[in-house]
């Protein structure tokens, strides 16, 4: 049985926005406490991957109980904050991971405990061989034929990201190995969300408002 650990990325720099995209507000919280919220009752524990913003984000961090992994070079981009957080995941006895950003609202709970229930059942249902579960190695959400976040890496996958050259993105190398990933279909707009600047939050906000 997998052991999951939550995983966010939150080293980028949000030079767009303008400021610091974990620090919106959202439904009474930010961005950074809402996905930490998202996921802790799908993992055994949390952990933050942040940059230069690290003593920003400590405060929330730090109060609500989760881990703060650092990115030293995350001028680096995404994958190695990535492949940071990945090292601390099997460092700290885990096998598997619940990978999200912090740039977007997070998806709805109904959606992160239907991709785990998913992923668990297509390792361990009965009759499944084990070469059949050790195909899967990463289940991803996709809305209306858009893939997003969070996704579920198995140890297949993570093994597979530290061992990519330098130069390579995370999509790259899930790219490389579609063989092994599953797509499920789920009616979750936030899995595809993607807020960059200040007029998108604005429309992400007003939605809300309207659909409220």
């Amino acid at each position: 049985m997998p052991a999951f650990a939550g995983l966010i990325l939150a080293a980028g720099y949000s030079t767009r926005m303008g400021h610091d995209k974990a620090l919106l507000p959202w439904r009474g919280e930010t961005f950074l406490s809402a996905a930490i919220h998202s996921l802790e009752p799908f993992t055994d524990f949390v952990l933050v991957v942040a940059g230069d913003n690290a003593p920003v984000l400590r405060p929330i961090i730090d109060g609500l109980g989760v881990s703060l992994i650092q990115n030293p070079d995350p001028a680096r981009g995404q994958f190695s904050s990535l492949r940071v957080g990945v090292t601390e995941v099997l460092n700290r006895g885990r096998d598997t991971a619940i990978i999200t950003l912090v740039d977007r609202p997070p998806a709805s709970r109904e959606t992160i405990a239907t991709l785990k229930e998913t992923f668990l059942r297509q390792l361990i249902s009965p009759g499944r061989t084990k070469e059949a579960a050790n195909n899967l190695w990463a289940l991803v959400p996709e809305f209306q034929v858009r893939h997003g976040h969070p996704y579920i890496a198995g140890r297949e996958l993570i093994e597979a990201f530290l061992r990519a050259p330098e130069g390579v993105t995370g999509r790259d190398v899930e790219h490389a190995n579609q063989a092994h990933v599953a797509y499920l279909p789920v009616n979750d707009p936030y899995v595809t969300a993607n807020v960059d600047t200040p007029e998108e939050y604005e429309a992400l906000v007003g939605g809300v408002k309207r659909e409220g």
